[in-house]
């Protein structure tokens, strides 16, 4: 993405967090509309895990709930990613519908801010952090019922310099795995694929000193791995009880410290466990904006895009991205 269109993503998505941007419509006229008339626009991406396999039923399933789609995309190059999204809100549609993985998600997010579409999200990758944070479930006939039955809420985005992410911003070894993992390793183990390939990465990776400061308050660490949340979910593992993807927060974390035992055995915890933890009783740091820096720099991974580098600001956009959820999802 060009600096000026990054620039331009970033007053999207800011303004559509300050107001909904004047002129859109209210959270249940959008839901009404939805409802009643069914104009939506299908993109996925033929490219990732399910995505090829499952065109032709979601395509079959989104008859069966009565959707006519304006529009149908299966895009085999992610590169062409970008420009069909666009291509289908150019549309209009009430609701934009994508299916893939993470990164096609994250995608998605650049474009919809700013737009009177909501977005709706077919759960077709390896880890499905982003589905899982909005609640929806993982299971694509019940993923496609929502869009019938569902409701329309505002969740927050995060902001890692000029780029809007959804679920996660990360420092260390994630950065190295997201370079190094294997799709063929990705379509045979899903989830566990990463930290599989973490483990052959961290005997040779170096700890590092970050400064993370809040409200002018520093915190300092020795770490393999920071990350930086916006939602619930990282690997496909819930992070903690109470961090959630609409409370105009972000939460940073550490796994491990600086010695390389102690992340290799919460990586594995984590793996094999999904072990839940508070926002209260563990090592978070939580805020709406957050100063991160490292000597010497790193490159961070902004929800699958390796592009930024410290010194990093992060913020909490509250209510930048509006979205498709099941009907309990608890929207504030």
């Amino acid at each position: 993405m060009s600096r000026h269109k990054e620039h331009r993503v970033r007053g999207i998505v800011e303004e559509a967090g300050r107001a909904r941007v004047s002129g859109l419509r209210s959270k249940e006229e959008h839901t009404a509309a939805i409802r009643k008339d069914r104009r939506v626009a299908l993109v996925v991406n033929t490219h990732s895990r399910r995505g090829r396999r499952k065109y032709l039923a979601v395509m079959r399933l989104l008859h069966a709930e009565g959707f006519r789609p304006l529009g149908a995309y299966a895009v085999m190059d992610p590169r062409r990613l970008p420009d069909t999204i666009e291509t289908a809100l150019a549309l209009n549609p009430d609701l934009l519908i994508v299916g893939g993985g993470d990164g096609t998600l994250s995608e998605a997010v650049k474009h919809v801010p700013g737009t009177d579409a909501a977005l709706g999200v077919l759960p077709l990758g390896t880890t499905n952090n982003f589905a899982r944070s909005l609640g929806l479930p993982l299971d694509l006939a019940r993923a496609i019922r929502v869009f019938r039955v569902g409701k329309v809420a505002d969740v927050d985005l995060g902001m890692a310099g000029d780029r809007p992410f959804a679920n996660l911003t990360s420092f260390g070894v994630s950065v190295e795995v997201a370079a190094t993992v294997r799709p063929w390793l990705k379509r045979v183990l899903g989830r566990a694929a990463y930290p599989l390939t973490a483990l052959t990465i961290l005997p040779h990776h170096r700890p590092f000193r970050a400064v993370i400061t809040v409200d002018g308050r520093r915190h300092e660490l020795l770490t393999h791995q920071l990350n930086i949340a916006n939602g619930r979910f990282h690997g496909g593992w819930q992070i903690a009880r109470d961090i959630s993807i609409d409370n105009h927060t972000l939460a940073a974390y550490q796994l491990g410290s600086g010695k390389r035992l102690r992340l290799l055995v919460e990586t594995l915890i984590r793996a094999t466990t999904g072990r839940w933890q508070s926002l209260a009783g563990g090592p978070f740091v939580t805020g709406r904006e957050m100063l991160v820096e490292i000597d010497p720099p790193l490159l961070a991974d902004v929800d699958g895009e390796v592009r930024q580098i410290t010194p990093l600001l992060l913020r909490s956009i509250r209510n930048g991205l509006r979205v498709m959820v099941p009907p309990d999802f608890v929207d504030t």
